[in-house]
């Protein structure tokens, strides 16, 4: 196959970010980018010499040329645009959340369906393709630490005022949400979560919440946008270890009765070995390894866990 011709569809910073890693990978050519700021399209455009530029999404997925698409679009506006492009046989790459609604995720999912499941959909939980994420994953499957019993998580740090459309549950904390699913290997059977908005007009800027599991497991996630120092880190409670893991600096630790180890990690960008991931994925036909129903139980379980605060009770899931 050629080169796999991308569509952008968001010119703000993850749209930059990924017309940057995109620029990067060998196997792949912008050829078009959409922002309804005509400015920003056209700066990213000139730095990366891409042809096409719209600033409606509609006119960018009517172009044949394009084989598939990136969604770096604000949150709310994900289902309505990932729907379309399903509807013109484009293969897509989702910014998370997949969707913001459970509604848009079923549509997604039956229209999938009536594709036969022939288009690529892949979601952007960036934190599985880090590669400290990717090592605890090894050592939990080698049973270093044995069976996993619970987890923390800490995602805090001040609002990024970029975001004014979901709350600090569905722009931050579906992060570890993610993650617990995928360290786990199963869905929690219920959640608790209490939180609110200090800051932040419309949404939750605070939310410390916890994931129930069969046998007595938990996963425990704090996030914020309140404090001053930015910090991006987990703890896995294993029956004969603990797991530590700093997301940004790439640093993993492993804690026995009798020692501690700290193994040496390559530092590597997650997104750009996220979003070569998905290029592999497009162009050899496979299945991402986040797909439609990793984005779908995201947002059912953020969901629940908004609900939960509402109604300050446990939501039952699953």
């Amino acid at each position: 196959m050629d080169k796999i011709k991308i569509g952008i569809i968001g010119a703000g910073f993850w749209g930059k970010n990924h017309a940057r890693v995109f620029n990067e990978l060998k196997d792949v050519e912008i050829i078009a980018i959409c922002d309804i700021i005509k400015e920003r399209a056209i700066e990213i455009a000139k730095n990366y010499n891409i042809q096409y530029i719209f600033t409606d999404y509609k006119e960018l997925l009517n172009n044949k040329e394009i084989d598939a698409i990136s969604i770096c679009t604000p949150s709310i506006t994900h289902g309505e645009i990932a729907l379309e492009a399903i509807k013109k046989q484009k293969d897509l790459f989702i910014e998370k959340p997949m969707t913001t609604k459970i509604e848009e995720a079923i549509n997604l999912k039956n229209e999938l369906l009536k594709n036969k499941n022939e288009i690529i959909l892949m979601v952007g939980f960036i934190e599985r393709f880090n590669p400290v994420v990717q090592k605890a994953k090894e050592l939990i499957d080698k049973g270093e630490i044995g069976n996993i019993i619970l987890s923390y998580s800490r995602r805090i740090g001040a609002w990024p005022e970029r975001i004014g459309d979901v709350g600090v549950i569905k722009d931050t904390a579906i992060h570890d949400i993610d993650l617990a699913r995928f360290l786990f290997q199963e869905d929690p059977i219920a959640v608790f979560a209490r939180g609110g908005s200090i800051k932040h007009k419309y949404y939750e800027d605070y939310v410390q919440a916890t994931l129930l599991y069969k046998d007595r497991k938990s996963a425990l996630i704090e996030a914020n946008w309140l404090t001053p120092r930015k910090k991006r880190e987990m703890h896995i409670t294993g029956e004969e270890g603990v797991i530590r893991i700093g997301f940004l600096s790439q640093e993993i630790a492993i804690e026995k009765n009798e020692y501690e180890i700290i193994p040496t990690i390559k530092w590597l960008e997650p997104l750009k070995l996220e979003l070569t991931h998905f290029i592999e994925c497009v162009k050899n036909r496979k299945e991402p390894i986040v797909n439609i129903e990793d984005g779908y139980k995201a947002t059912l379980i953020a969901e629940a866990l908004i609900k939960s605060i509402k109604e300050n009770n446990i939501v039952k899931l699953f």
